[in-house]
């Protein structure tokens, strides 16, 4: 498979969205090389000529908001270079509805049939994320929380996972272990409490953002007196969570965490956290149902 550079526009599409275009290549080639080897799309080339053109419209089979509308793109420009037209009818973070066009393509058939397959498996899955994290959003509108991810991602995937969130409008947490520290109960058995991995934390790298988790109340009050800025209530109820904010709230930034789901997602929001942690926004988000219609030109 020959591969051809990205357009202009399109990089200039990622670059703005916060996306490294080099870093959206290799996972386009990945997910083009995936699909097919040096053997090609056997059934495309037994069954279409060479230069049979056709329009291409990737299209919302469900309501939504979607993600990834550049990433598929670049499918299709890394596959064809300039024997395709792309265009690109959504923007990230925009919603549809059933029916919507996200994205036309024109060119040789073989090549929109090769790229089609990894293209909306890259946009139905970032498009469900944005999908699900604005449901989020939308359930905790009118308090102060702000949805916020986590690492639980797909391996190789997380850059874009976490873009997704933001289209969907959360926030994101740290992209890996370097960017701030987290003392987790793990951290804390091994330092021999919670007060003393915060303090070791904070002695090595004085300069780096520390959250602590907490299960308690009582651990609370002691991170918070060690000098702690941000902490995460960990399976906390609502009722302590409330008292957490009544004790701390304005003090350090408050993290609810643990199991949430978004029939409770308002009751947490209203107890005055500035955080929901969802892993489940890129580890269980069901993709956004888009389907590709073909159009033979001429």
């Amino acid at each position: 498979m020959h591969v051809h550079k990205l357009k202009k526009e399109i990089s200039d599409s990622l670059i703005e969205a916060g996306l490294n275009p080099l870093d959206v290549t290799e996972i386009a080639l990945r997910a083009l090389h995936e699909d097919v080897d040096d053997s090609g799309d056997i059934t495309s080339k037994a069954t279409i000529s060479a230069d049979h053109v056709s329009t291409l419209d990737l299209v919302a089979r469900a309501p939504g908001v979607v993600a990834g509308v550049p990433i598929a793109a670049s499918v299709f420009q890394i596959l064809s270079g300039s024997a395709v037209t792309i265009e690109l009818l959504q923007q990230d973070g925009n919603p549809v509805a059933e029916g919507t066009v996200i994205l036309r393509v024109t060119g040789p058939t073989r090549d929109l049939l090769q790229a089609e397959r990894p293209a909306l498996n890259l946009l139905s899955h970032l498009s469900g994320i944005a999908t699900a994290t604005n449901l989020w959003v939308r359930e905790v509108a009118g308090t102060k929380a702000k949805v916020r991810d986590t690492r639980k991602t797909t391996p190789g995937l997380r850059f874009l996972e976490k873009y997704a969130v933001r289209c969907g409008g959360g926030v994101n947490h740290r992209m890996n272990l370097s960017d701030a520290a987290l003392v987790k109960d793990n951290h804390v058995a091994a330092a021999g409490g919670v007060r003393e991995a915060f303090e070791l934390i904070t002695q090595k790298y004085p300069n780096v953002h520390v959250e602590v988790e907490v299960d308690s109340l009582e651990q609370l009050d002691e991170v918070v007196a060690a000098g702690a800025d941000l902490v995460l209530l960990d399976n906390f109820t609502t009722e302590n969570m409330r008292k957490a904010v009544n004790a701390h709230g304005g003090k350090v930034a408050l993290e609810a965490s643990g199991g949430l789901t978004i029939a409770t997602a308002k009751e947490v929001a209203q107890t005055g956290v500035d955080y929901i942690a969802v892993g489940a926004l890129t580890h269980s988000a069901p993709v956004l149902d888009i389907g590709a219609d073909l159009r033979v030109e001429g």
